[in-house]
């Protein structure tokens, strides 16, 4: 049976704290757009943090086990806690006998160590969980807090995506199909041919919301945990203002998160996996990407079939909501609340039959630049690039390298041939220009075949 735990310390504070609902909005200032949400409030006890007494015991007990000593504030920053709900535990364990105090540590503070008793304790706890960090948050309050921060919330104007692809050269009836997909929130596939930017664009939509989220970094389930915050996901951000507010140190300010997988993808990677060294989960990669965008590049190659990884989200995403099995045997129910992004070069109806088709409203290719457009990224990265175009070397390179041999045009290939004539004009010396000479040296390193 599912679970969402919802007891009374956890309705407190569901009622004390959460995001503001998102709304669309104008184009941001510069002062609005280095602004954050509120975060949340410091937990007044243990009550309001929706822990209980033994939950933060162990993780003392276990953090004195890993230091040998050490104070108060100390282990108050390491379990993400208010030193005054720290400090009445330790008073609790020196009353135990399970913890004394080794000497002073500043001013209303000491250096805490642990007794025979309690360093048997501190193993006991450590055997079951090794785990020693910030201090879990319930998953109702995690679901109310993305549910409310969630992309569908806001409404993205063309505007905001606009100025997010305004170094890409798209037309602008493309840049209105995204827009509209994005709007609909309930996903899309992006194909095409390889090299015309899917996934760039892809992870290019979740900047057009411009905006920065809540997450906590351990999501707490009666006695299981799940590790949301991933630092190789999760880009933190840590404004000035926000080091001299007091707030719920458990909960971490990130960017609203594009999480990519892809040929590597595999149907264990969409549910926990459990660390038996820990005993704690790590979230599968549709949590991680909460609030923000779940990409799978190179959709059709991965090590399962495409229906398989289908089958297992396309219920998730219609009633967003997902269902996650934990090592103890619970099942808990979480919020499924992203844009959902399949690119791929193959033919969607190729991968997919109709049923699964229907279920994602837009499909939208991505064409070949036209030969205005390639010409105008060409001269775009040379210029990033401070190179010259010589007058007719793009007419040179488009007419022998591409007219003749029929072979078609990418986006990508202006950057790779500016790569390429850089590394040739640096290495001998020469001027940076870009000529039919380093045209020629470019095509002949970069095609196979010429």
């Amino acid at each position: 049976m599912s679970e969402l735990l919802l007891d009374d310390s956890t309705t407190d504070l569901l009622t004390s704290w959460a995001p503001p609902v998102a709304t669309s909005a104008p184009a941001p200032s510069a002062a609005e757009a280095s602004a954050f949400p509120p975060p949340p409030p410091e937990p007044e006890s243990l009550e309001k943090a929706g822990l209980t007494a033994d939950e933060v015991e162990s993780l003392v007990l276990k953090t004195l086990l890993l230091s040998g000593a050490s104070s108060g504030a100390a282990v108050a920053n390491q379990v993400c806690l208010p030193r005054t709900l720290v400090g009445a535990t330790l008073s609790q364990l020196r009353d135990e006998l399970l913890v004394s105090i080794k000497t002073a540590a500043g001013m209303n503070d000491f250096i805490f160590q642990l007794s025979e008793a309690g360093f048997a304790r501190a193993r006991q706890h450590h055997q079951r969980s090794s785990y020693c960090g910030a201090a879990p948050v319930p998953l109702a309050v995690y679901d109310r807090a993305i549910r409310r921060q969630a992309i569908s919330q806001t409404k993205l104007s063309l505007p905001q995506l606009q100025r997010a692809l305004a170094d890409m050269t798209l037309r602008p009836e493309f840049v209105s199909l995204i827009a509209q997909a994005i709007n609909d929130g309930r996903g899309m596939f992006l194909y095409g041919s390889p090299g015309n930017g899917k996934t760039t664009i892809a992870e290019r939509i979740c900047e057009a919301f411009g905006q920065t989220i809540w997450i906590p970094r351990m999501i707490g389930v009666g006695g299981d945990m799940l590790r949301l915050y991933d630092p190789s996901c999760h880009h933190a951000v840590e404004p000035p203002q926000l080091a001299a507010t007091r707030h719920d140190r458990r909960w971490v300010l990130i960017r609203r998160p594009t999480v990519v997988v892809g040929g590597e993808l595999t149907l264990e990677q969409l549910d926990p996996r459990y660390s038996a060294a820990s005993g704690i989960s790590e979230a599968p990669v549709q949590m991680k990407a909460g609030g923000g965008v779940l990409v799978i590049d190179d959709f059709g190659r991965q090590r399962v079939s495409s229906t398989e990884i289908l089958n297992r989200l396309i219920v998730p995403l219609e009633k967003q909501f997902d269902f996650l099995s934990l090592a103890s045997g619970r099942q808990i129910q979480t919020p499924f609340e992203l844009l959902f992004v399949l690119s791929t070069n193959l033919e969607p109806k190729q991968l997919v039959d109709e049923a699964f088709l229907r279920r994602i409203p837009y499909k939208i290719e991505v064409h070949n630049p036209t030969e205005d457009q390639f010409r105008e990224v060409f001269r775009k990265e040379a210029q990033k690039l401070q190179y010259q175009v010589e007058p007719g070397a793009l007419d040179y390179l488009i007419a022998e390298h591409y007219s003749d041999l029929s072979r078609p045009l990418r986006f990508c290939q202006p950057r790779d041939l500016m790569r390429q004539v850089k590394n040739y004009c640096e290495v001998l010396g020469r001027p940076k220009a870009v000529d039919r000479h380093t045209l020629d040296i470019a095509v002949r390193n970069y095609f196979v075949g010429i």
